[in-house]
C-alpha cells in the first residue's frame, strides 16, 4: 500500500510538472521600472503616485477601464532598437498597451515637474531589481503642442542623453543629463529603457514644464500683467504696485488701454505655459483695475482744481 501511494504521487508529479512549467515561463520578467523623478504619467497616476485625484488622472483610468496598479510594467519584448517601427505614433506614452492606453490622451494638465533650461538633470528611475541595458532620453522638440496626440515627428531623431548600465541603488537608478537650453513651456520626456539582460523595453513619459526666460514679461507693455506673473509660479515676490512715474504721466490720456493690453498680452503667455501656475497670470487683468480708477480720480482731481480756480478769479 505505502509503495502504491509513492507510484500515485509520482505519478500525480509527473502530469502536473508540465503546468507548472508553463506558469513559470508564463510568469513576467523582474525589470520592472518607472521613472518618479520627472513624474512619469503611469507613476503620477497609480495608486502609489498619490496624483489620481487630479483632472488627467481621473480622465486616463477612466478611458483606460482600469487604475494603473502595475505602473512599472510597461514594456514590450523583443523590440531589440526599433522602437519606431514598433511604437505607434499617437501611442507613445502607452508604448501601444491596451493596458495604458489611458496615458495617451492629449492634455495640458498631466502632472508634472518643473525643470531650468540647460541645467543638469538627476532622473530617478524606481526598478525592483538590478539589469544592465541603456537609458535613452529624449525631450519634444520646441513648438511642441500637448492639445495634440505625441508623435515620433515631435521627438528629435537622436536623444539629449544616453547612460549605459547606470548603479542600482536603493531601488532606483540616478541618471544625470545636461538638459537642452532652447526649451519654454510645456513639454514631455520620452524615456526608453532597453535592457540588454533581457529581450524587455519600457517606455515613459514625463510631463515636464520649462519656465520663461528672465526678463521675458518685460516686453509686454502691460507693468501690471508682468508684476502679477512674477509672483505667482515663479516663487518671487510680487513686484511693487506703485506706478512708475511714465504710467503716471500716462494715466488721464489713454485711461482703457493699460486693460486692454493686458488682456491681448495673455493668450500668448498660456500659449507658451499651459500649466495651472502659468494660467494664474489670468489675475494679471484685474492687477491693472487700479490704474483706470487712479486714472478716473487724477481726471476728477484736476476737474475740481479748474473749477476752484475759476472761482477764486471771478471773485
Amino acid at each position: 500500500m505505502p509503495r502504491m501511494t509513492a507510484h500515485r504521487i509520482a505519478a500525480l508529479a509527473l502530469a502536473a510538472s508540465p503546468l507548472l512549467l508553463g506558469v513559470w515561463a508564463a510568469a513576467p520578467a523582474q525589470a520592472h521600472g518607472a521613472p518618479t523623478d520627472p513624474v512619469s504619467r503611469v507613476f503620477a497616476c497609480s495608486p502609489d503616485g498619490g496624483a489620481t485625484g487630479s483632472a488627467a488622472c481621473r480622465a486616463a483610468v477612466a478611458a483606460n477601464g482600469a487604475p494603473f496598479t502595475a505602473w512599472d510594467n510597461l514594456r514590450i519584448a523583443n523590440v531589440n532598437g526599433r522602437d519606431r517601427q514598433t511604437v505607434p505614433d499617437g501611442k507613445l506614452c502607452s508604448s501601444g498597451l491596451p493596458a495604458y492606453r489611458g496615458l495617451d490622451l492629449a492634455r495640458s494638465d498631466w502632472p508634472s515637474t518643473r525643470l531650468t533650461p540647460g541645467a543638469t538633470l538627476t532622473m530617478r528611475y524606481v526598478s525592483t531589481i538590478p539589469h544592465t541595458g541603456t537609458f535613452r532620453l529624449f525631450l519634444t522638440k520646441p513648438g511642441y503642442d500637448p492639445a495634440k496626440p505625441l508623435t515620433w515627428a515631435d521627438l528629435p531623431e537622436r536623444p539629449f542623453a544616453e547612460v549605459k548600465d547606470p548603479a542600482l541603488t536603493d531601488g532606483a537608478y540616478r541618471i544625470r543629463a545636461t538638459l537642452p537650453s532652447d526649451r519654454t513651456g510645456r513639454h514631455v520626456l520620452y524615456t526608453v529603457w532597453q535592457n540588454s539582460s533581457t529581450p524587455d523595453t519600457y517606455y515613459s513619459c514625463s510631463d515636464v514644464v520649462f519656465p520663461e526666460p528672465e526678463g521675458a514679461g518685460d516686453k509686454t507693455s502691460a507693468p501690471a500683467t508682468a508684476d502679477s506673473d512674477a509672483g505667482a509660479g515663479s516663487g518671487k515676490e510680487p513686484a511693487s504696485r506703485s506706478p512708475s512715474p511714465t504710467a503716471e504721466r500716462s494715466r488721464p490720456q489713454a485711461t482703457p488701454s493699460p486693460v486692454a493690453r493686458a488682456s491681448t498680452a495673455e493668450p500668448r503667455q498660456d500659449a507658451a505655459d499651459s500649466t495651472p501656475v502659468a494660467a494664474a497670470s489670468d489675475g494679471g487683468s484685474s492687477a491693472s483695475a487700479p490704474m483706470v480708477a487712479g486714472g478716473a480720480a487724477a481726471v476728477l482731481v484736476l476737474t475740481g482744481g479748474a473749477a476752484l480756480a475759476l472761482r477764486l478769479r471771478r471773485r
